[in-house]
């Protein structure tokens, strides 16, 4: 019997209840799905969610079962930027995660369909799915267009800074604002929500082709309807993320992560959802997988191109396509079939082919611009490190593909700060130095709850000189449109009084990618032994207290308390 059906007949209130919230008679007996999404006029990424929504609801109602429609909105990391704001961005998906799951579990459902598109909502809701373990699919909300000339979002914080300086006119500012965001989706990037969606797919949780569409048409729309149909299916062959979400099938979305340059963020979001299922996600894991992984997708911000590209040339299932020998093909998906089949399948109507047909109709471009064969990948690796040494004994992230080669092996005296703000003034009035290692601490989840630098990286992709010879190590986290030497993460953070909280104006910093190394080399701008090093750390840290971080309220207090490690996934337990 369904769980909808037999909880009826334990609440004799539900009927009487559901009759009065509009629902008819016959209704009540069909099976009902919730429909939850973070639709609200939050963003781009969420606005237009109420539409798709409508989609999920027609389908589900084609198959006679009976959609009920719930929202919890998400925020937008970009109108959270650069105020105090953007210390709840982490601390959200925890919550969206935890209202799905009390709208999930406190209702009669028998199935759920999750709609989002952008950073958080999506791990959030993933992470929910893995928790409540009914039968479910999610719905990417598709992905914005680029406006004219290729402009993105990201490029818009690089601008404010040469506007800041009195490099371009305050009319020229106000154009390119108002032109980045010519209609609804995710930001057209490969930041953490396009990098996310890619993510959903290769979990097996979305539909396949379903990530990365293009808003503008009625893609999206398409998608989501059959989302509805499939919902059903799903729960009469009792096909739950259980069986969807196994060790293989995070394997094979680590492999796409790093063949599309994917987010930093997503080390955050990965083992979260991981731990959610069951499944520890070690971070060495990626750095494996990375190694051994083309980077084929050449999209902003380690490429040239918008996401909306990407999904014309075949999106995620022809990236899968050229990756096949290193794919678990026979792990189950929402359709209720093996990846290995949903492919073949695709390959039968044509899926990829269709795609490119439209970007032959849109774009001046060839498919080999902007998705490459693993014959000519960009590179024979993917975009993501995972460096450890004295500085991060847990580890820290770098996306080395926006780095540039002569500082994947650095020497340098750091530079000190204990907040964003500060840093950014360094850069933005020229106090920072070529070859300085900038700290930005006390940012992690105990600290100021990991918010994103993206406003310092901006400030340093705007200084040619400075992007090129200088690195940014923080125990916060980056922008998944972060460009340049970026190395977030660091663990244990500071307010957790890791090494990070000792480091000292002067002292000599080795960054090398190449072996995965991030050390204290020197004191006081010398180099001295690594037991000299030990030694005048555990010297600072008999006189380290942490410092006053200011008093948290509500959520901010309960996440700086419950929050894991950075490296970890940053979730509350």
């Amino acid at each position: 019997m369904l769980k909808s059906q037999r909880l009826r007949k334990i609440g004799p209130e539900i009927d009487a209840l559901r009759l009065g919230t509009g629902w008819k008679e016959d209704e009540l007996s069909q099976p009902q799905i919730l429909v939850d999404s973070t639709y609200g006029a939050s963003h781009p990424g969420s606005v237009h969610l109420d539409q798709v929504v409508a989609k999920i609801s027609e389908g589900i109602k084609k198959v006679d079962a009976k959609p009920a429609e719930f929202t919890v909105t998400d925020i937008c990391d970009g109108v959270a930027q650069g105020h105090d704001g953007m210390n709840y961005s982490l601390v959200s998906r925890e919550m969206i995660a935890n209202m799905v799951e009390i709208h999930a579990l406190a209702h009669p459902y028998d199935g759920v369909v999750l709609s989002s598109s952008c950073d958080k909502a999506i791990p959030a809701h993933l992470m929910a799915a893995a928790r409540i373990d009914m039968p479910t699919i999610h719905v990417p909300g598709g992905t914005m267009s680029p406006g004219q000339g290729g402009l993105t979002l990201e490029k818009v914080g690089t601008y404010a800074v040469q506007l800041e300086r009195e490099e371009i006119s305050a009319e020229e500012f106000t154009k390119i604002q108002a032109e980045a965001c010519p209609n609804c989706g995710s930001c057209q990037f490969m930041g953490t929500a396009n990098t996310m969606q890619v993510i959903a797919e290769a979990l097996g949780l979305a539909l396949p082709g379903s990530a990365l569409a293009p808003t503008q048409d009625e893609i999206v729309d398409n998608f989501a309807y059959k989302a509805g149909e499939q919902i059903l299916e799903l729960i009469e062959e009792d096909i739950k993320p259980s069986d969807i979400l196994t060790k293989e099938s995070f394997e094979n979305a680590i492999v796409l992560h790093a063949a599309v340059a994917g987010s930093t963020n997503a080390l955050l979001h990965l083992p979260a959802i991981a731990h959610e299922a069951g499944i520890e996600i070690e971070l060495e894991l990626f750095d494996q997988i990375h190694r051994q992984t083309p980077h084929l997708a050449n999209v902003i911000p380690s490429g040239e191109y918008a996401c909306e590209l990407l999904w014309y040339a075949g999106g995620v299932p022809a990236i899968m396509e050229e990756l096949k020998e290193l794919l678990h093909l026979d792990v189950m998906t929402v359709t209720g079939k093996t990846l290995g089949q949903n492919l073949a399948e695709l390959k039968e109507v044509g899926f990829i082919e269709k795609c490119r047909v439209q970007f032959k109709e849109n774009y001046d471009l060839e498919v080999s611009n902007v998705l490459k064969s693993r014959e000519e990948a960009i590179s024979d690796e993917g975009a993501i490190a995972i460096l450890t040494g004295n500085l991060a004994p847990e580890g820290a992230v770098v996306k080395h593909s926006a780095v540039a080669e002569e500082m994947h092996q650095h020497v340098g005296p750091a530079r000190v700060f204990d907040c964003e703000e500060d840093a950014k003034e360094a850069i933005i009035t020229r106090e920072i130095e070529p070859g300085d290692v900038i700290f930005i601490r006390y940012e992690g989840p105990k600290g100021s709850g990991m918010p994103e630098m993206f406003y310092t990286t901006e400030a340093l992709a705007s200084d040619p000189e400075l992007v090129s010879t200088t690195a940014l190590i923080t125990d916060g986290r980056y922008s998944g449109a972060t460009r340049g030497p970026a190395i977030g993460h660091v663990s244990p953070e500071a307010a957790a009084g890791g090494p990070i909280a000792l480091i000292e104006d002067g002292d000599l910093i080795k960054i090398d990618i190449p072996a995965r190394k991030l050390e204290i080399v020197g004191i006081a701008g010398e180099e001295i032994s690594s037991a000299g090093i030990t030694k005048t750390l555990a010297q600072r840290k008999e006189e380290w207290t942490k410092p006053n971080l200011g008093t948290k309220k509500g959520v901010l207090a309960q996440y700086a308390k419950l929050a894991t490690s950075p490296m970890k996934g940053g979730y509350m337990e």
